[in-house]
Formats: C-alpha cells, structure tokens, sequence
C-alpha cells in the first residue's frame, strides 16, 4: 500500500512531463502487484485541474479523474477531523504547505510510504514518513 500525492498522477496524465514514462510505468506495476494507492479524497480536483491547465484541455483533466476512480487499486480517504488535525500538525512541525501536509499525515496514519515527484514534499516529509519517487520505488 502507498499513498500517492498528486504530482505522480499528474505527470502519469501529462505525457509532454518530463517524468511520464517512469510514472506510467510503476502505475501499471502497481496495478499489476495489486498494490493499493491511497489518496485523500481531494485528490480527484487536484490532479483533474493540473492535467487540465498543463494540457490547456478541460476534457483530459475530467478524463484523468475519471480513469483514477476506475482503476480497483485506487482507495480514497475522505479528511476527516482527526485526519484534518494530524495534517495540521504535520505542516506546522514540518513546515510543509497544507495539502502537502495532508498526504503526509494520510501515510503517517497508515504507517505506508509516501510516493511524490514534490521535492520539498518528500525532503521536508520524510520526517514523518518514507517518502520516495517512482523511479526510486520498486513496488
């Protein structure tokens, strides 16, 4: 299991980014291992509008959302209250920014790594967690 920030499904979604290939790639490992990929549930709006403003197509950014939702591995975590108050925790101590700090606190919660292209995320993150990138996670 894994929780998978927004920046890896983005450049999975985004073929022009320069880390497409290596995230498509551990996606259809992922998928084939059965590996669950966790999310908060804001997940959805966060890629859908990156993919959509980084291909300046509103079309593929619904798709996106849409193609998440479909895949059986894919778990959304609704940001409870308790999920909400570990976050603020997280970016306060970590000085992470909020939505961020957000997928920390999911992974610390599930005690599961944290897969992120975000540097500072995964440098200042990594405090709480393992963080790691596709490229460095073998599934």
């Amino acid at each position: 299991m894994y929780v998978v920030d927004t920046s890896v499904w983005v450049s999975k979604f985004v073929i022009e980014d320069s880390n497409h290939s290596i995230s498509a790639g551990w996606f259809e490992f992922a998928v084939r291992q059965g590996e669950a990929l966790v999310c908060p549930s804001f997940v959805l709006a966060e890629t859908a509008g990156a993919v959509a403003r980084r291909t300046r197509r509103r079309s593929i950014g619904i798709d996106a959302a849409r193609l998440m939702e479909q895949l059986p591995i894919f778990r959304l975590v609704s940001v409870d209250l308790q999920l909400a108050k570990l976050s603020a925790e997280v970016a306060s101590r970590g000085l992470i920014r909020g939505s961020d700090a957000v997928y920390v606190a999911l992974a610390q919660e599930l005690d599961v790594p944290l897969v992120t292209w975000d540097q500072e995320q995964k440098m200042r993150g990594n405090q709480f967690v393992r963080t790691t990138t596709p490229m460095e996670n073998s599934v």
